[in-house]
Parts: structure tokens; sequence; C-alpha cells
């Protein structure tokens, strides 16, 4: 098939519940295609009430009806054709409306937030599409974390919100799963060693509205257990391709992979120190499930760019 660069930025979708890892993924994709040639938006600064307004009106972030969805979908229409946008901004840490910021789009424009495939005319404008569906443990760890540590909140307000929206994310955050490219899911089954981010198992549901890499030279080299792709079928029963990989993967193991993948991607090779990072209670730590992940779905922005489109 022939390649033809196209003239008018790429963009992809990151779309979760909270605290589903959406900032680490599109941070470190960012890292890989060059922070240079990437604008990365948050869907969340489309919010229309500060905190203390919702908490009033008793509706959460994650209710459509809370944020400015028309005015997301106007500005992902611009960027993709190149223009630029006035965004709106939310500040997290402080739960209040901010100035808004002049964004012209880049190459690879990156969009992770709760509600970026809510509807028809949001979702046509990505060219990659990806759902976060983190095993719930980690992603209540993680809320908690992250609450308690970067948005001032106790860990007793953190279950509070959580148990206040219990009915939220089925309704307005979880029908956005199937619009997915790929779905990835982070959990601790199996050899995964409990309450070790560093070694989270992954599963990525690859499905057939993207043109996936040739994988077969990974899992011929991969050991019984380290790496698994096997047809499958997902919630809705279609047929989709499911990609397992083993958190005990050994250094040497995972450079092997994340060669391979790098060899796709070669527009990124001289930025590969910075895949796979994320931020831990000891620091900053390193995962290579999470570097393959970030690397696949690179590949998918830079074959994008190139036209490279399923049939």
């Amino acid at each position: 098939m022939r390649e033809t660069k196209i003239n008018r930025p790429i963009i992809l979708g990151i779309v979760g519940d909270s605290a589903t890892g959406k900032t680490t993924i599109s941070q470190g994709i960012a890292e890989i295609l060059g922070a240079d040639r990437c604008t990365v938006i948050c869907v969340d600064d489309y919010h229309k009430f500060n905190r203390q307004q919702r908490a009033q009106q008793q509706i959460s972030a994650l209710d459509p009806k809370g944020n400015y969805i028309d005015i997301f979908e106007q500005h992902l229409a611009l960027m993709r054709r190149g223009e630029p946008v006035l965004k709106p901004v939310y500040n997290h840490e402080r739960g209040e409306l901010g100035v808004p910021e002049y964004i012209q789009p880049k190459e690879f424009v990156i969009c992770e937030g709760l509600l970026g495939y809510a509807t028809r005319k949001a979702r046509d404008c990505f060219d990659v599409k990806i759902f976060l569906d983190p095993q719930e443990d980690l992603r209540v760890k993680w809320k908690i974390h992250r609450d308690t540590h970067k948005r001032g909140y106790s860990r007793e307000e953190v279950r509070d919100s959580l148990e206040k929206r219990r009915g939220d994310s089925p309704a307005f955050i979880e029908p956005q799963r199937v619009f997915a490219d790929m779905v990835i899911r982070f959990h601790e089954e199996g050899k995964a060693r409990k309450g070790d981010d560093q070694h989270l198992n992954v599963d990525l549901i690859l499905r057939p509205t993207l043109p996936h890499p040739d994988l077969s030279p990974l899992l011929g080299g991969a050991e019984r257990g380290e790496l698994h792709l096997e047809l499958a079928r997902d919630r809705d029963g279609k047929p989709v391709d499911v990609l397992e990989i083993n958190g005990a993967l050994r250094d040497d193991q995972a450079e092997k992979m994340e060669d391979l993948l790098w060899s796709l991607v070669p527009e990124a090779g001289h930025l590969r120190s910075h895949v796979g990072a994320f931020e831990s209670d000891d620091g900053r730590s390193t995962s290579h499930p999470l570097a393959l992940t970030q690397l696949l779905v690179a590949y998918h922005m830079v074959k994008a760019e190139h036209g490279v489109h399923a049939i």
C-alpha cells in the first residue's frame, strides 16, 4: 500500500473514567511522537461549572449536561482543519474555571478526558480512538492517590465522591467504550505483583477498525506466558484480537519487544528513553507493559499521518 502523508493534524482520543491513567498514557505518547509536534488537550477543560456549582446543582463532571460538548465538537473540527481555537481551561487543583487558552494545533493532537466520544460529531474527528478500562480496584487506588496528593481532597472525600458517582460511569462513560479502536485494560490478575504498578499485566483489545501491525515476530520470540494473542469476543459479541502482555516480563525480554515496535516508528527513535514512565509512590518509575502500550498507540498515529487506514 502506498503511503501519502496527510496534510492536517492527526487527532488521537483517549477516553476513560476518572483516574484510569489518561494523562499518563497521553504524556507518554506525546514523548514518543515528540512534544514539540504534539498539542495535548484535556476534554475536562470544557466543564460548564466549577466544583462548587456542581455540588450545588448535584451534578457530576461525568454528566454531559455539565460540559460544553457542542463547543468541544466545534473545536475538534477546527483543529482537524489546522485552525486555532480559544480553549476553555479548568483548574483541577482548585476546581475553578480559568482564563481561556489560545491553541494552534500541531502535527498531532491528543485529546484526553471523560467525554471525548459522547457524540457522533466528536467521534468523527478522531483518527485513532483509545478507551482505558483498568481493573476497578486499581482505578480506585489511583484516584485516591491522585486526589489526595494533587487536588487537596481527604481520603474520606474521595471515597464519598466515588460513591456519589457510582451510577454516572455506567450511564455516561462506559457506553463510549464501544467506539474505541483499542481498549486498554491494566490488571493485577495472574502473576502480577499485588500493589506493584510497575509490573501490572495489560490486555489490549484490538478492533478491526484499525490496521494493526504484524505482531508475529514478537509472539515468536516470546516465552510462554509473556505475550499472548488470541481471537476473542468482546462484550458486544463482536470478534476482536486480544494481546495479553505479562507484567513479569524481564528487562531483556521487554527490550526485544520494544525494539520491534520502535522499528515501526523510526521517526521517534531518539525519544525512546521517555517511554513507559509513570508517577508512583516512590517517585518516577518505568513499566514495560505501559511502554509497549504507548508504542502501539504511537504506531497508529504515525501510520494515520501517512494515510494508512483500515479497509
